[in-house]
């Protein structure tokens, strides 16, 4: 699954939260909740600089970024408990263990009581979270011992509940999405150009909001479609949920839109226009660049969709090389930041359109224009085998879920009751 991992109880920064006291030992301990900076010290000793640091280096990348900061996280907030109740932390003994996910599972939401604040998968990485800093250190990990896993066993047979999925974006939905985009133009323009791109490439190509979070122009190709001679867009991704090692080269192909205001293709060569005039011309490049769009001086909402321009696209020159971000954010003033958004912000960008269609925002999120490819090609007759290598799922039930959603009659007997 996409989803971003959870905050602790209390939200916001670490450093808001966590006592003093324990900021203080953890600064002067291992900077990393994997990798024991204590025992490479000893490499250091034995070895040269730069073979100790290669080691440290590979070690380190040994785990997501995502999956390091979310267990800094929960490893903070179990010292600052530990601290609290007069408890070690470090081994930790695995009663106080199962105590503490005992005490995070009670803990209700801030704003709404009603609700629990921590999940049962929250829950279960806490607990591994505290198992691979043990294990770090060389120590055995107190969440083997059967009462913390007897506790986990308990916390998820309470919670049983059908979980809270997003609805998915549909094409019908992309569509008000899209009509909801600011106006061409400055400052607007270039929100208005990148986000047709990022909602139509997360859409078609099935991308999590981390892999389009991730993306450059050097992992976008324009490559041309052997049975109709359209041009189309090979995306390559580097490091995925499923192949963190990145492994398998995976890609995605987005093909050109019946519509020029639904083609992955347009948008691109769009976006990569105002990027280019931003690269050679800074702020002031674009800002000349969207004033000059022929639709900033029109009613863009009465005004004709405008043509394909993807016929004879051929690609751009930003994939020179230099990684840059395809999906930069950008500020009020219309300006372009040197780094990529964040998967956070491509959630905020899908609940933000969708509130300014009329939806209700909480519904959606980043995963929803995952899901809504799966739904919306099982709703057009999709086999399983097709959604399965755009998506990269490799569980046909994910998709079967899907397809269930899509159309609930599908290959189901109840049609042959001759009710």
């Amino acid at each position: 699954m996409d989803d971003k991992p959870e905050d602790h109880p209390g939200g916001g920064d670490v450093a808001e939260i966590v006592p003093a006291e324990v900021r203080t030992r953890l600064e002067h301990g291992t900077h990393s909740v994997l990798v024991d900076t204590r025992a490479l010290e000893e490499v250091r000793r034995r070895f040269d600089d730069e073979q100790a640091s290669a080691l440290g280096r590979y070690l380190a990348s040994a785990q997501s970024h995502n999956t390091l900061r979310a267990y800094r996280t929960d490893w903070c907030a179990f010292t600052a408990w530990c601290l609290a109740e007069g408890r070690r932390s470090l081994p930790a003994d695995p009663v106080d263990v199962a105590v503490y996910l005992a005490a995070a599972a009670d803990t209700v939401g801030r704003d709404d009581p009603a609700r629990w604040a921590l999940s049962p998968s929250t829950l279960e990485r806490k607990a591994a979270a505290i198992a691979a800093v043990h294990g770090a250190h060389g120590l055995a990990s107190p969440t083997r011992a059967d009462v913390v896993r007897m506790t986990l066993r308990g916390i998820r047979r309470q919670r049983r509940a059908r979980p809270n999925r997003k609805r998915p974006v549909l094409l019908h939905t992309l569509e008000a999405l899209l009509a909801e985009r600011p106006a061409p133009g400055h400052p607007t323009g270039a929100a208005r150009r990148r986000d047709a791109l990022l909602l139509l490439a997360g859409f078609a190509g099935a991308l999590r909001r981390s892999e389009l979070a991730a993306l450059t122009f050097d992992d976008i190709a324009v490559d041309t479609d052997a049975t109709t001679g359209e041009p189309l867009l090979v995306v390559g991704l580097a490091a995925t949920k499923t192949d963190q090692e990145a492994r398998h080269a995976q890609q995605v192909a987005l093909p050109r839109g019946r519509r020029s205001t639904t083609c992955p293709v347009c948008a691109f060569a769009e976006w990569a226009d105002a990027v280019r005039a931003h690269r050679d011309g800074g702020a002031p490049g674009l800002r000349a660049f969207l004033e000059a769009d022929p639709q900033a001086g029109a009613d863009h909402l009465a005004a004709a969709p405008p043509a394909h321009r993807c016929h004879t696209y051929t690609g751009t020159d930003l994939a020179d090389g230099t990684a840059r971000p395809l999906f930069p954010p950008i500020d009020r003033h219309g300006r372009l930041a040197p780094r990529t958004i964040s998967g956070r912000a491509v959630a905020d960008l899908v609940k933000r359109y969708a509130e300014r269609a009329g939806l209700d925002p909480r519904a959606f999120s980043g995963h929803s224009l995952r899901s809504g490819f799966a739904t919306q090609a099982a709703l057009g007759g999709a086999a399983d085998r097709e959604i399965m290598r755009q998506g990269r799922w490799t569980n046909p039930r994910t998709v079967h879920g899907y397809i269930r959603t899509a159309n609930p009659l599908e290959d189901n007997a109840v049609t042959r009751l001759g009710l």
